[in-house]
C-alpha cells in the first residue's frame, strides 16, 4: 500500500508550525475517533494514518528527516490498536476530554519506570575549568523508599488488586456516543490498593533526599558543556531505574585571559622604542610565564601565536594555543631631551626614509629607550 505524504494526511502545507500541526491532527483524531465512527474500518485506517504523521512532524528532527528523505527516512510500522494511539498520545487527548483516554494507561503506570532526570547549574572560575577540579554538589531529589523498595507498603504486607477496576487502573463511562476511559478514583489509576502503608514514604514508594556529590570536572570545559552523571537522577517508580543527572557549567570571566573555544587570548603592552628595536617579552600563561620574541617593527595589534599554551580539549590528548596581542603605547608627554631626540630622527627620516633611520633608531634606543619606556608606562597609567 502507498502511504501517502505527511503533510497531506494532516491537510496541512508544508510549511505549518508545530501548533498548526497539532491542532490538525486533533480535528482529525475527532473525526475518525473509533468511538465516533464504530465498525468502519476506513475511519479506523484514517485514525492510525493521521497518527503516524502526526508523529513524524511533531518532532523537529523526525520532521526535518522526512523533508530531506521522505518516507525512507523511517522504518514505521505504525500503531496496531487504538489503544497504542491513546497511551503515545495523551496529552492530546487529554486537552480534548479533559481526563486519560485508553484502557492501557493504568497498566502503562503500573510497570516499572524510569526516574525523572536531573538538571544542575554549576558555577566555576576559569581555572577550574582551565585544569580541572573535583567539586561538591549537593542536589535535592525524590528517591525510592529504602524501607518499602517502592512498594507503597509496609514490611511484610504487599499492595492488593483494587476492587473497583479490578487492576487495570482505569473505569469506563459513556459520554454521548463516546466510550471513554478515566482513571479509577479508588486507586488513582495505579490498579493497586496499599491496606498497610508505608510509615516512611506514606504509601508514595519515594522519599526526599539531600544527595552529596563530588562532580570531576574535565580541564578544558566551557559554559554550555553538560557532564552527565547516570543513575543519581530521581528514583524510579515501581521499582524502576533511577534518572540520571545532568550538570550543566558556566566559567566565569577571567581577568587575564579571554577564550574563543580552546584558544586563549591576551593582550601585552609595550612602549613604541621596544616595538621599533624589538624585544623580548615576558607573557602569563596559565602556568609559569613564557618569554616571546618581538620582532623589529611590530606593530599595534599584531598578533603573535604561542603553541600548545591553550585550553586542553577535553577528553582529547591536544591542546589549544595563546595568542598574544601587541599593543604600541605612544607617551602623551615628552620631556626637552627625548621631544629634541625625535625631532632629529623625524628629519633625518625625511631625508633618507629607511636605513639612515633604522641606524638613528637604534643608537636613539640605546640613548633613552629606557627612560622614554618608563615614562610612557607612567603615562598610560
Amino acid at each position: 500500500m502507498t502511504r501517502r505524504d505527511y503533510y497531506e494526511v494532516l491537510r496541512v502545507e508544508r510549511t505549518a508550525s508545530h501548533e498548526e500541526i497539532k491542532r490538525a491532527y486533533r480535528k482529525l483524531a475527532m473525526e475518525y475517533h473509533p468511538d465516533r465512527n464504530p465498525g468502519d474500518a476506513e475511519a479506523e485506517v484514517r485514525f492510525k494514518e493521521a497518527a503516524v504523521a502526526y508523529d513524524v512532524l511533531r518532532d523537529p528532527e523526525k520532521r526535518a528527516r522526512y523533508d530531506r528523505f521522505g518516507h525512507e527516512a523511517f522504518n514505521n510500522g505504525g500503531f496496531s490498536t487504538a489503544d497504542d494511539i491513546f497511551s503515545h498520545f495523551g496529552d492530546i487527548f487529554g486537552d480534548l476530554f479533559g481526563f486519560s483516554m485508553g484502557a492501557g494507561a493504568g497498566a502503562r503506570r503500573r510497570r516499572p519506570a524510569q526516574g525523572a532526570d536531573l538538571r544542575y547549574n554549576l558555577t566555576v572560575s576559569f581555572r577550574q575549568a582551565a585544569k580541572g577540579d573535583n567539586i561538591a554538589i549537593k542536589i535535592p531529589r525524590n528517591t525510592t523508599c529504602p524501607e518499602c523498595k517502592g512498594t507503597r507498603a509496609a514490611q511484610g504486607s504487599a499492595p492488593e488488586r483494587c476492587r473497583q477496576c479490578g487492576g487495570s487502573g482505569q473505569v469506563r463511562h459513556s459520554q454521548g456516543f463516546f466510550q471513554i476511559s478515566v482513571p479509577c478514583p479508588l486507586c488513582r489509576g495505579l490498579g493497586e490498593s496499599v491496606s498497610n502503608p508505608c510509615p516512611r514514604c506514606r504509601a508514595t514508594g519515594q522519599i526526599q533526599e539531600v544527595r552529596e556529590l563530588s562532580v570531576r570536572i574535565p580541564a578544558g570545559v566551557d559554559s554550555g558543556n553538560r557532564l552527565r552523571i547516570r543513575g543519581e537522577g530521581e528514583g524510579g517508580l515501581n521499582g524502576g531505574p533511577p534518572g540520571d543527572l545532568y550538570v550543566v557549567v558556566t566559567v566565569e570571566d577571567d581577568g587575564t585571559f579571554t577564550r574563543e573555544g580552546q584558544n586563549l587570548f591576551v593582550t601585552q603592552e609595550i612602549s613604541f622604542v621596544r616595538a621599533a628595536l624589538g624585544d623580548k617579552l615576558e607573557v602569563p600563561t596559565l602556568d609559569d610565564p613564557v618569554a616571546l620574541e618581538i620582532p623589529r617593527g611590530t606593530q599595534s595589534g599584531d598578533m603573535f601565536r604561542i603553541r600548545g599554551r591553550g585550553l586542553p580539549y577535553p577528553g582529547r590528548n591536544a591542546t589549544g594555543d595563546l595568542l598574544v596581542e601587541v599593543k604600541v603605547l605612544i607617551p602623551k608627554h615628552l620631556n626637552e631631551r627625548q621631544e629634541a631626540i625625535l625631532r632629529e630622527f623625524a628629519a633625518i627620516d625625511a631625508q633618507k626614509p629607511l636605513n639612515v633611520a633604522k641606524k638613528f633608531m637604534q643608537k636613539m634606543g640605546k640613548a633613552v629607550g629606557k627612560k622614554l619606556s618608563q615614562t610612557s608606562g607612567q603615562d598610560s597609567g
